[in-house]
């Protein structure tokens, strides 16, 4: 856990350290500030009498990254909604899914001194439709996750330091952080090596969904929560946006930090045309002991509204 704390800081600090923004700042203006990307990714290959092997395959993924941010005075309140959704298809394995996320950041900030402000966040999570352990089972009868299955909801008060919409960071000593799910998600079992029901009575060796116990839908958390957003030009038409999240939970194995690290990096070809890469890591010991990795590469059709 350490080794994967370190490595991801690392990484961050070398990312968030190799460009320096060099656009002159503007005075923020009051009022409402939207706007937002629709991304459309796109990956095909085809084969035909192909001596070397392969299969044909095509995959799309569709995302929205949105801001609407309000500031009045010492008063502001800043708003994201990142949503994507991606699929494949090949011959032998039909239609799986490569990417499925919804989240909803709110802030609310109150200038305190300098670049810091008091502030208070909630963070919402969860996916649009059910997810399977293919690498257990191939029977798709049985959802380990789904739309509102989980969904975390996290929230509390602490101090924000922001030098413009893209720097900043907030600290939350005092975070509560609720995980939800539905009563028919199903955990995979090793020893019958087969998927019980979570809260049914053929879970009998008591297996955890997300860090909730059999029976139960709710669990509950209180600690420490950390988050980080910085974005910057590399070079003309190339960006790199950085997105860190941190919580330690106080009420058991606060040593256990769970992490959500994401780069967006967008390289322009013209207005509409772009090569996307995302890159994320995910480390939650409540939905499984090991590191998660996903990256999204293609060409991505790009609509600003």
């Amino acid at each position: 856990m350490k080794k994967i704390l370190f490595t991801l800081v690392l990484l961050s600090g070398v990312t968030f350290g190799y460009a320096q923004d060099k656009e002159a700042e503007d005075k923020p203006k009051e009022g409402w500030t939207k706007g937002g990307t629709f991304t459309f990714l796109l990956n095909q290959s085809a084969f035909k009498n192909w001596v070397a092997g392969g299969q044909n395959n095509v995959s799309g993924t569709a995302g929205i990254n949105y801001d609407f941010n309000y500031l009045k005075g010492d008063w502001s309140w800043d708003n994201k909604i990142i949503a994507s959704y991606g699929l494949t298809n090949t011959k032998d394995l039909g239609t799986r899914k490569t990417d499925d996320r919804f989240e909803y950041n709110s802030l609310v900030g109150k200038k305190a001194f300098g670049y810091w402000n008091y502030s208070f966040f909630l963070n919402f999570k969860t996916q649009f439709t059910d997810g399977y352990d293919y690498d257990n089972d191939e029977d798709t009868d049985f959802p380990t996750s789904g739309l509102f299955n989980p969904a975390y909801l996290t929230f509390g008060p602490g101090m924000e330091w922001k030098k413009n919409e893209n720097l900043k960071f907030n600290l939350a000593p005092a975070t509560s952080k609720m995980t939800f799910i539905s009563k028919d998600v199903y955990v995979y079992d090793s020893d019958l090596d087969g998927f019980v029901q979570h809260s049914g009575t053929d879970n009998v060796n008591g297996l955890q969904a997300y860090g909730i116990d059999p029976g139960d839908t709710f669990r509950y958390e209180l600690g420490f929560h950390a988050s980080g957003y910085y974005k910057f030009n590399v070079m003309e038409n190339v960006s790199v946006e950085n997105i860190l999240s941190l919580y330690s939970n106080y009420l058991e194995d606060p040593q256990n930090v769970d992490i959500d690290y994401t780069m967006n990096v967008v390289m322009k070809i013209n207005k509409y045309l772009s090569t996307n890469l995302t890159v994320q890591a995910v480390y939650d010991d409540n939905a499984v002991s090991a590191l998660q990795l996903r990256e999204v590469f293609g060409l991505g059709v790009n609509f600003g509204f």
